[in-house]
This record gives C-alpha cells, structure tokens and sequence, in this order.
C-alpha cells in the first residue's frame, strides 16, 4: 500500500517536472530553432540554445562549422553544400536541423534617382472617344468590342510597335471602306475582331474612336546592380498606366540619370513626391526587360556610382531580416545619395515571393524635415540592415507617410534573373 501510494506521488512529480520542462524558457528556445537554417559562405549566425543541450554535425564534410558554447550555438557557412545539425539532450536526439550553406554572393546598393521610359508591347488603348459622322456621334473601337486596357499588337496581320504604325493602315481602311483585321491582347486571353474606320465629318479624316499610348515615363531609385551581370533591379513595384490603372506589358524600354529638384513634402492623406527631371545629357544607362510586381528590371551599359556605399554587400533572406534599426539610400536634393535611419517595425520570413514583406518607419529627423518621410519617386530606395542588403522601399501608408512597405531583396534578385540558390558543382572523382 505505501509502495503503491509513493509510485503515485512519484508520477505526479514527474508530470509536474515535465509540464514545468515544457514551459520554461530554454525548452521554448529549443522549440523556437528553426528546422532549416540556411547561411552564405562566409556568413555565421548564431542561435540561441538550452544549457544542457548539445550539438553536433550529421554528415563529415566542410560546408559548416559549429562552435558549441554554454547559452548559444554559433553557425559557419564555410563552403556551398549542405549539412544536417543534431541536437541532444543528455545524449538522447531531440531535433534535427538542416543547414544549407549558399555560395558567395553580394551586389552593389543602389540609391540614385533614374529616369524610366519604357515601351509597351503594341499600343495601349486608354480611353474610347465619339465620332462626329453623318449618322451622329460613334465610337468604332466600342463597337468593335475594345476595352480600355487592351493591347493592340496586330492590325491586318502586321505587328503595330507604335502610335505612328496605326495612322496608314486607318487611312487606307476609311478610303477603301475595308475593316481592319486587328489583335487585341487582353488579360484573358488574345483574340481577333474587326474594325471599321469612321469619317469625322468635321476634321474630314477616319478614326478609331480610340485613345490609344504606346510608351510612359517617370521616375524611381535603383535598388541594386550585380557587378558580373551588370543585372539590376529598381523601384520595387510593378509601373502601371496611369489611366487604366493596369501594369504595363513591356516590349522594351531604357533608364536615365535624373536630377531631383524639389520635394513636396508628405503630410496625412497625401503622400508628396520628389520632383525630377532626366539629366540633361539624357545618357541611358540601362535597359528595362521586364515590368513585374517586384520592379523593373534589365542590364545595365556600365557601372554606376552612389559615391558613399559603393562596394558590394552581402544580403539578407527574409527569414534573416529582423525587427529594429536600419538604414535606405536615397536621393532628396539633386542627384546626392544619402544615407537615412529608419526603423524596420515588423518583418514576415516569407517562404514564397510576395511583396510587401517588412512595415518600416522613417526615424530620421533630417528625412522627416525635409519629406515627410516617404514620398513618390523614392521607391526602390535600397534597405541596409547590419551591413547587409536586406529589400527595398516600395510603397506609403497614404494616413501616415512616416511609415510604408519594403519588398525583401531575395524577390527582387529572383525577377531579376539571379540564382542565389545555384546547386554547387560536382566535384570530379
């Protein structure tokens, strides 16, 4: 009876011992080590540990290094590969960690105000207008079934690159009385219809009844640029038309130097903007091949300079961005990059591309006197966080210009077409 009594009140110790394990600090630090870790060469990281745990390395090869001290565990990426982290626990396995060290790869910040002009693919319709005929006002391009946001790539089988490309094949189709054969590119899909010029009896001339576009321009700031490559990245956002609000499908397009002459500041409920002008020189500096959500992007003709952070940084993933201080790149006066402090308030470890991946807030004093904080034209000012490029501005918070989005770099080098997960060599027998 009094063996059977101290078994239960040794079980209820114990249970309670393990509840109190369960709950108490370094047990929740063990909880908390991620099941993959990833590094570059050359990059440690360290991880907090329970004191009686240990570690040890799975695998016998030189793509990690580990150091295993009382409260923390210290992470060394020494060569691209991959490895697998044991944890114990009075020499009984807890938890497995794998660890994937990524090849050397740094880029240079960007910074600078550029200049965008870019090409659509076809011309963009933006607007439908009536014309005046004997039989009162028509608009053809409604007829014909066209939207505000369609593309026009093809009239009578000839590909249209142009406003100026539309203006013959107008002419001779009123003349002949024939109507166009035109493809229309459209977010569901592509398809052909027929379009009949019309007669404006008071210009004596046929028309579409369209208002069409083939190319926009702007400005920005250039994120990053890959010194191999010459690959780039800038804005952090997809450019769309201002009047039918949809991105634009780029055929092509070049970016240029541009100076920043004044600011309007930021306030509640309106953002402000840098005002800017493309230098004169008008000298391009770059191509744009793609318009994507995360940016634009293209290669650029030569090096590019901020003149204050031009050696190339090491980034961040997203997992390994983290919450507090950190500074942008960006251009308020003329064409001088400066340096600005900002606070990174929260930050998602984003296991896919997304945009809008950290919320961060403009701290500095000089920034804020002269801005507002964030304005227009400084999307794509890059984000540096302990020495590393971690992601770009991209948007404000329209009731608090102090405060807006970042995109984490890792997005952006992916749009750019740079593999920073390349698979290493292998290596001959």
């Amino acid at each position: 009876m009094f063996i059977e009594s101290l078994r239960k009140i040794m079980g209820g110790i114990l249970l309670v011992s393990l509840i109190s394990i369960g709950f108490s600090s370094f047990f929740q630090e063990y909880i908390n080590i991620p099941k993959s870790i990833t590094v570059f060469e050359g990059q440690q990281l360290q991880l907090a540990k329970a004191v009686p745990v240990s570690v040890s390395l799975n695998h016998n090869n030189s793509s990690v290094s580990l150091r295993d001290k009382k409260n923390t565990i210290n992470i060394s990426g020494t060569e691209q590969g991959n490895n697998e982290m044991l944890l114990e626990l009075a020499g009984f396995p807890i938890k497995k960690v794998d660890v994937n060290v990524l090849k050397d790869f740094k880029v240079i910040p960007g910074g600078q105000s550029i200049g965008v002009k870019l090409n659509s693919v076809g011309v963009l319709v933006v607007g439908h207008h009536q014309v005046n005929t004997n039989d009162g006002k028509k608009s053809p391009g409604e007829i014909a079934g066209i939207k505000v946001g369609d593309i026009i790539t093809k009239i009578n089988g000839q590909r249209i690159e142009k406003m100026s490309d539309v203006a013959p094949f107008v002419k001779d189709s009123g003349e002949k009385g024939k109507p166009l054969q035109v493809v229309i590119s459209r977010e569901s899909g592509e398809f052909t219809t027929n379009l009949q010029p019309l007669k404006d009896e008071n210009e004596e001339s046929y028309k579409l009844g369209l208002y069409i576009r083939d190319s926009a321009a702007g400005i920005g700031t250039m994120t990053f640029y890959e010194p191999k490559s010459m690959k780039y990245g800038a804005l952090g956002h997809v450019i769309s038309d201002m009047d039918t609000k949809k991105p634009i499908v780029v055929a092509d397009g070049q970016i240029v130097r541009s100076t920043v002459t004044s600011i309007e500041k930021g306030s509640n409920g309106d953002p402000g903007e840098k005002l800017a002008r493309f230098s004169s020189d008008r000298e391009v500096i770059g191509n744009i091949k793609r318009n994507s959500p995360f940016g634009i992007f293209g290669e650029l003709n030569k090096d590019i300079s901020n003149g204050i952070s031009d050696k190339p940084l090491p980034i961040s993933l997203s997992h390994q961005v983290k919450e507090g201080p950190a500074q942008i790149l960006t251009v308020v006066d003329n064409d001088k990059v400066e340096l600005f402090d900002i606070e990174i308030v929260s930050t998602i470890p984003q296991k896919f591309p997304a945009t809008k991946g950290m919320v961060l807030k403009v701290t500095d004093k000089n920034l804020l006197e002269k801005t507002g904080g964030i304005v227009q034209g400084m999307s794509g000012s890059p984000i540096i966080q302990d020495g590393k490029l971690i992601g770009a501005v991209t948007h404000v918070f329209v009731n608090d210009p102090t405060s807006g989005y970042g995109v984490h770099i890792e997005w952006m080098l992916n749009e750019a077409g740079i593999d920073i997960y390349e698979k290493p060599r292998q290596k001959a027998s």
